[in-house]
């Protein structure tokens, strides 16, 4: 009886304890908050279930190492809290378990004298499956945008003056340094903004496009040249000029209903030197080369040398110096081997897909950060979402460096990137060559046939970015002196090859940079009709010139015919040796086959189509992508003028 008496009662011990956990629990995840804040707290915030359940948050205020912090929340735990060099930061890792609900809670700082500060940090739910942030591939067609050049739909954000105003989302509006605008001035800024991009997503879409890739759109308080965008100052703040959170992840949520991805310019690299940490920099390594800039001394910017992240020969120096060398002055060189860094940069990516709900991410000047962060960077992105994109810049004509940065290159050196694309400026420079240059053996269009065959070394051809320009590259137009015969040969080539295309916002109205060619202010120039008083109307024709409306509607045409042809996005690819100032390539998918014909002379040619036999096109009926006319592949092809033809034997 004893016995049964003591396990009675035990169970019932038990059953109150459990009880008490309970209610416990309970107790803790609906804690009362204090709605406070710190100076900074980053991320601002976080989200529940991914695979990494570890979180580190930067603290900064003033004195806050000599406090201790504490939480008092259901699922989440202060694993190690390390201090830092200045004594205004703490770094706090936290562990999430997987069964964490959303909510807020307090964090509580202890100092030594007894004092206390708290800050109410919130954990979200994600809004969807990791599986569904879907990225972009060679079934899109991504058009690039300089948002300050594109259009203006808000002038009563252009001049941000008033310091600690809130703005109509609750988000902290502050004075920044460059608060003019001024259109006369190509390094000056103009305005635009994300409502301007958001008001004529109709316009991109019809246009044929599938994804956009703005120009960083985080806060740049710099002086002067703050328009680009490439200098962030803060890596969690929509530049109030170009308007608020709200705002961007309503661009992304408009896009996505018209079924275009968004794309975020991301810089992994550096910074801007009026970045905020800049004047209280947590540690003696957080930057590259840090001393030289604490103490007033010379600041050593980068060789550019990016080949010696292959080279077997560099020397350490010259490794060193362009990994760790500022990208110019103004931009003071990341640490990315600094464990507290790394680790931020790579929580900054996966809050801002998350946050805005991204398809991709653009990464600049790719070869320039520590290599192996990179490669853990892209890996912890991938880990989390499987299907996302990030395209990384390699600026380089050289087929084997470009290679080297793609996931799945067989590497000598052991190399795994985890970057799924990365930015073919070989063919890009290609392209131009062979249309330009006279016919020879080794002249013209043997530069995109030869080129092309590159593509064996390619971990995957089709994942490679290609493009005709860029804001950083003289206007497609431009580089062929304003031949409109010749740009779009080019165009066409480029959207048709197996890649992932890129446009750059006004090449279908054939803007230009004849003023000063190269000229980056010149290159993203504004785009018309995207401005109050604009005279010419790029978005509905209005006072475009001839040849630009017929440029605007082939482009149209193409891209429209590129978005729903299988051929183009996954097929098969055959091309023959160039003939007679003649190239023809095919795309060939089951009963899909698209035939690229570009021509470079000046007088009628006729073509024996015998040559091309293996194909199968004897007897069929193929249209023109651009005219709709309609071709019976037969013994011969009179090419009556120079330029391309697209012919395919879809219906």
């Amino acid at each position: 009886m004893k016995l049964y008496r003591s396990l009675f009662f035990s169970i019932l011990a038990i059953f109150f304890f459990s009880c008490n956990r309970t209610q416990s629990l309970k107790k803790v995840s609906e804690v009362s908050i204090s709605n406070t804040s710190l100076e900074r707290v980053e991320p601002p915030n976080w989200f529940i279930g991914f695979k990494d359940t570890s979180l580190q948050l930067l603290v900064k205020e003033n004195h806050i190492s000599n406090s201790k912090p504490s939480i008092y929340y259901a699922g989440v735990s202060i694993e190690k809290v390390h201090k830092a060099q200045s004594e205004n930061y703490l770094f706090i890792d936290l562990k999430i378990d997987k069964e964490t609900k959303p909510g807020k809670f307090d964090i509580v700082f202890i100092a030594i004298d007894g004092s206390k500060k708290t800050h109410t940090y919130e954990l979200k739910a994600r809004e969807k499956s990791a599986n569904d942030y879907i990225g972009f591939d060679s079934s899109d067609a991504i058009y690039l945008i300089t948002p300050d050049r594109f259009a203006n739909a808000d002038s009563t954000n252009d001049v941000q003056s008033k310091v600690s105003k809130e703005n109509e989302e609750g988000e902290s509006v502050h004075f920044l340094k460059e608060n003019t605008v001024n259109r006369t001035s190509d390094y000056a800024r103009h305005g635009g903004d994300i409502k301007g991009i958001t008001n004529h997503l109709d316009y991109i879409n019809e246009m044929g496009f599938t994804a956009i890739w703005s120009s960083p759109l985080l806060t740049n308080d710099m002086a002067t040249y703050s328009y680009h965008g490439y200098a962030i100052t803060d890596l969690y703040e929509i530049d109030p000029r170009f308007g608020t959170l709200v705002e961007y992840r309503d661009l992304a949520d408009k896009a996505s209903e018209k079924g275009l991805k968004l794309i975020m310019d991301q810089v992994a690299n550096h910074c801007g030197s009026e970045h905020w940490w800049m004047k209280d920099i947590p540690f003696k390594d957080w930057l590259n080369y840090q001393e030289n800039f604490e103490k007033k001394g010379d600041l050593i910017t980068s060789n550019h040398r990016r080949t010696t992240n292959q080279d077997l020969y560099a020397s350490k120096i010259d490794s060193k110096v362009n990994t760790d060398g500022w990208f110019v002055a103004t931009m003071p060189d990341l640490n990315q081997k600094n464990p507290f860094m790394a680790k931020y940069i790579i929580q900054n990516s996966i809050w801002w897909i998350e946050t805005i709900g991204l398809s991709g991410i653009r990464q600049d000047t790719y070869p320039y950060p520590d290599k192996q962060f990179m490669s853990n960077w892209a890996g912890a992105i991938m880990k989390e979402y499987p299907n996302f994109s990030i395209v990384g810049e390699e600026w380089s004509y050289n087929p084997l460096l470009i290679g080297y940065w793609q996931t799945g290159a067989n590497n000598k050196d052991g190399y795994e990137s985890n970057l799924k694309s990365t930015m073919d400026f070989a063919m890009q420079r290609n392209v131009v060559a062979a249309i330009k240059e006279e016919e020879s053996w080794d002249k013209g269009l043997i530069k995109i046939y030869e080129g092309l065959a590159n593509d064996f070394h390619y971990a995957t051809p089709k994942d490679l970015m290609i493009f005709g320009d860029n804001h950083d590259m003289s206007r497609i137009y431009t580089q062929f002196k304003g031949n409109i015969v010749n740009t779009k040969m080019a165009l066409s080539v480029y959207l048709t090859l197996p890649r992932i295309p890129q446009i750059y916002y006004g090449t279908e109205i054939l803007m230009n940079d004849f003023k000063n060619p190269g000229d980056h202010g010149v290159i993203r120039t504004d785009f018309p009709g995207g401005f109050k008083g604009d005279a010419i109307n790029g978005f509905t024709g209005k006072g475009l010139k001839e040849d630009q409306i017929n440029m605007q509607s082939y482009l149209k045409k193409l891209l429209n015919y590129r978005k729903n042809s299988k051929a183009i996005h996954d097929g098969k690819t055959v091309h023959f040796a160039p003939f007679s100032g003649t190239y023809f390539l095919f795309r060939i998918l089951e009963d899909e086959v698209v035939v690229h014909i570009i021509n470079k002379n000046d007088k009628p040619i006729i073509i024996d189509l015998k040559r091309y036999k293996e194909i199968g096109l004897e007897g069929k009926t193929l249209k023109n992508v651009i005219s709709d006319e309609e071709f019976v592949w037969k013994d011969e092809i009179i090419l009556s003028e120079k330029g391309s033809i697209i012919l395919t034997t879809k219906k």
